[in-house]
């Protein structure tokens, strides 16, 4: 629906300022968990009540805002075909076309997830840890890292919109990737300064989390119509089965490999799938969406 809201020539800005929306959420989390952290070791259960605010509010934001027209009148047109149309999921691998596009978008949407489900969620422990390490509290500083590692995402997510119906997609996109790769060395490594480490955290999430914004901004302009909400949802979640091993096996990776940076560098090295998979999809910016 974010595609169609927008002219071809400004969509990219359009989903990139709605996918902020994501960041302010994470800033504003960490933003409580700074006054929230006081209250005692078992503080992180009010955070699961907190939750609950947002939750709400989604399930009001759904039943308030209509279906897109366009999408009606898709769905219109399948209904009343003399033939009903097959289940667009088995259509995103039946052609040979669709069936190559949507395994590359896969593969990138897996190399943004894994990337964010694990690095972006080690960078608080790291710098509170470092905290800690300097007689510090380490809560308070895993909050101004969240806090500051969210700012940079919510600038990432704007600036690859506007950036992207600028320069293109494609170009745009493969240079996050690259930037996210390059950066997570820097993060990790370059220094132990708190202060610096909170922008080096800024920095690097503007490229590894605000990369998240060519799925809204250049997925929908692949696939036509009928089929565009079900291979949106298929990129985006579909990863999700593999990248919750992320997290799952965070402790694992950091005492296998030595610490938060090398297993960082290693997780991090999925950025070169997003990179190597990018090329290969068409460029799209300027052009209106496929009926």
């Amino acid at each position: 629906m974010i595609a169609e809201l927008w002219p071809d020539r400004a969509r990219g800005k359009g989903a990139g300022l709605m996918q902020c929306g994501l960041g302010i959420g994470f800033f504003l989390a960490s933003l409580v968990w700074l006054f929230v952290s006081r209250l005692g070791p078992d503080a992180w259960r009010y955070m699961y009540l907190v939750g609950v605010v947002p939750a709400l509010l989604t399930l009001w934001i759904r039943r308030a805002i209509p279906e897109s027209a366009v999408w009606e009148q898709a769905a219109a047109r399948r209904r009343s075909a003399p033939e009903r149309a097959p289940f667009t999921l088995f259509d995103l691998f039946s052609d040979r076309t669709m069936r190559t596009r949507t395994i590359l978008v896969f593969l990138m949407s897996l190399a943004t997830t894994m990337g964010f489900w694990g690095i972006s969620t080690w960078v608080p422990p790291f710098i509170g840890g470092i905290a800690a390490a300097s007689g510090l509290n380490a809560a308070q500083w895993s909050s101004y890292a969240g806090m500051a590692y969210t700012f940079g995402a919510v600038v990432g997510y704007i600036s690859l919109g506007f950036l992207a119906d600028a320069y293109g997609r494609k170009p745009v996109t493969i240079a996050f990737f690259v930037l996210a790769l390059a950066l997570t060395p820097a993060l990790f490594f370059w220094t132990r300064d708190l202060e610096l480490l909170l922008l080096l955290a800024c920095v690097n999430a503007v490229f590894s989390n605000g990369q998240f914004t060519w799925m809204p901004v250049w997925l929908p302009e692949l696939y036509p119509t009928r089929m565009r909400a079900t291979a949106l949802a298929f990129a985006f979640n579909g990863p999700r089965f593999i990248a919750f091993l992320g997290p799952l096996m965070a402790g694992t990776m950091i005492v296998q490999f030595g610490g938060y940076g090398q297993a960082a560098m290693v997780l991090a090295l999925i950025y070169v799938v997003g990179i190597a998979a990018a090329p290969f999809l068409q460029e799209t910016a300027g052009k209106p969406l496929p009926a």
